[in-house]
């Protein structure tokens, strides 16, 4: 637990990590994503599933952190305490992984938009785009070496900062509405008619799983959090905050644009709809905000790698020496390690045919293992009736429904993303796994139980079937 003066994070910077962390790069490029597969009715239904679901985890993690306020790492301190050691390590360290990888995609992304004026950046994975992509990495991690405090007072600006593009797109483009297109727009247009809907909902849905993912930022830090309630408020306030701009982000362009207009545009997209709105001004204001944004949440995503490894080793899942603090103390062993993977993840891009497409769903995969374990830990408590002894059965019964809608929706959610990432997931599991094997020993500790060595081998497993679908070309990258 932290101490008192260890505690120095408010509600409002706590829900600013919440934002900072799921507004990234996502957004703008929501509305070419959401053009290109249904019109607004079917976007009403995908943005409703999607919420749902998300809003239940958020429901989930806030309820968590008062019933269990001893638990302050929260994405895999869950798993642990629920499951086992080795599933708390899967979670933390898929978490990890996988938030390495997405902040991979915003240097993609960057020297993407950049390679517009700039070819030499190519799609982001040229050398030359490699090359600036490390050079702004490593200044950002002797910038974090200064202290976590600095760190988070930036993100809290650089989030003001990237949403102030956002609210003035949202503000333009409703001034420019126009009801009878959107009434034209409403069913999809084309050949698209009702009976469509539910196929046009399921080729929306992975795009929900990428924007939504950072809901656990507060929870992550809540270490640091004054008040443990502030946690769940800001969990829930920041989630909800985001949605509404994502809904916005998506539904405005088809007031002022039609639907087979918003799916050719080029990304960024919401940079070619502003741009049919007010002109050429438009594609580079919203070029620039993206540029923030992703720099922004890339800061934001590299506190909450560091700080997840860091929070690891403290539960004896890594070895110690990813628990280690410099004289700021900043987890400074572990945003090595965070860092020099990314880097390695940058460099193996030249080599990608689609990197950012590749890195973007892999994240996706892998963080919402996580998120079931979450969920699934939540909905134990209630079977268990742990922490609700004092408690009414009607809170009890509320809060058992949030967790398994949230269980559902992220099973749902990894079988839509495509099980062939989670036998990419593998390779990178099993490997990693070395970690927590080697964090046993140091503790000369039985390394498995059964039921873990069970999982382990099947982790395994899957590995193998992942580098032979690799080799003969099953999956190509």
């Amino acid at each position: 637990m932290a101490s008192e003066q260890e505690r120095y994070l408010n509600r409002t910077t706590m829900m600013g990590m919440v934002v900072g962390s799921m507004v990234g790069a996502g957004i703008f490029s929501l509305p070419a994503t959401f053009g290109n597969a249904t019109g607004p009715f079917g976007a009403l239904i995908a943005w409703t599933i999607a919420g749902t679901g998300m809003l239940m985890l958020a429901f989930v993690f806030q309820f968590l952190a008062v019933r269990k306020p001893d638990l302050d790492a929260g994405i895999f301190t869950y798993a642990k305490e629920g499951f086992g050691n080795y599933p708390g390590f899967i979670a933390a360290f898929g978490f990890w992984a996988g938030s390495c990888l997405g902040n991979t995609t915003y240097f993609i992304l960057i020297k993407s938009t950049l390679g517009a004026a700039i070819p030499a950046f190519g799609e982001g994975n040229t050398v030359p785009a490699v090359f600036v992509s490390s050079i702004v990495l490593w200044s950002i991690h002797f910038m974090i070496l200064r202290g976590v405090k600095q760190a988070a007072f930036i993100n809290k600006i650089v989030t003001v900062a990237k949403i102030i593009p956002i609210i003035m797109f949202i503000v333009i483009v409703a001034f420019a509405f126009k009801k009878d297109l959107f009434v034209e727009n409403f069913w999809g247009g084309g050949e698209y008619n009702f009976r469509d809907v539910i196929g046009q909902v399921r080729r929306t849905m992975l795009v929900t799983v990428f924007v939504f993912i950072g809901v656990e930022g507060a929870s992550v830090f809540s270490r640091y959090a004054r008040n443990r309630s502030d946690v769940g408020w800001a969990t829930v306030m920041g989630f909800l905050g985001v949605l509404c701009l994502m809904i916005l982000v998506t539904l405005l362009p088809y007031g002022v644009l039609l639907r087979p207009e918003i799916a050719d545009l080029r990304q960024p997209s919401m940079a070619g709809v502003l741009q049919a709105v007010v002109g050429t001004w438009g594609a580079v204001f919203v070029s620039a905000g993206l540029i923030v944004s992703v720099l922004g949440a890339y800061l934001a995503w590299t506190l909450l790698c560091a700080e997840a490894l860091f929070t690891a080793s403290r539960y004896e899942l890594v070895p110690k020496a990813f628990g280690h603090e410099n004289k700021n103390g900043v987890p400074s062993t572990a945003l090595w390690l965070t860092n020099i993977l990314v880097q390695i993840f940058l460099i193996l891009t030249i080599f990608a045919q689609y990197a950012f497409d590749l890195t973007l769903e892999m994240t996706s995969s892998m963080t919402l293992i996580p998120y079931l374990l979450v969920a699934a830990y939540g909905l134990k408590l209630g079977l268990t009736r742990e922490t609700y002894e004092s408690d009414p059965g009607r809170l009890r019964r509320r809060e058992m429904a949030f967790a398994a809608i949230a269980c559902i929706y992220s099973i749902f959610m990894i079988i839509a993303g495509g099980l062939v990432y989670v036998l990419l997931g593998c390779i990178l599991l099993a490997p990693g796994s070395l970690l927590f094997i080697f964090a046993r020993r140091e503790l000369k500790l039985r390394t498995f139980t059964p039921i873990e060595l069970v999982l382990f081998s099947a982790i395994v497993l899957g590995a193998i079937v992942g580098i032979y679908a690799l080799v003969t070309g099953a999956i190509t990258l």
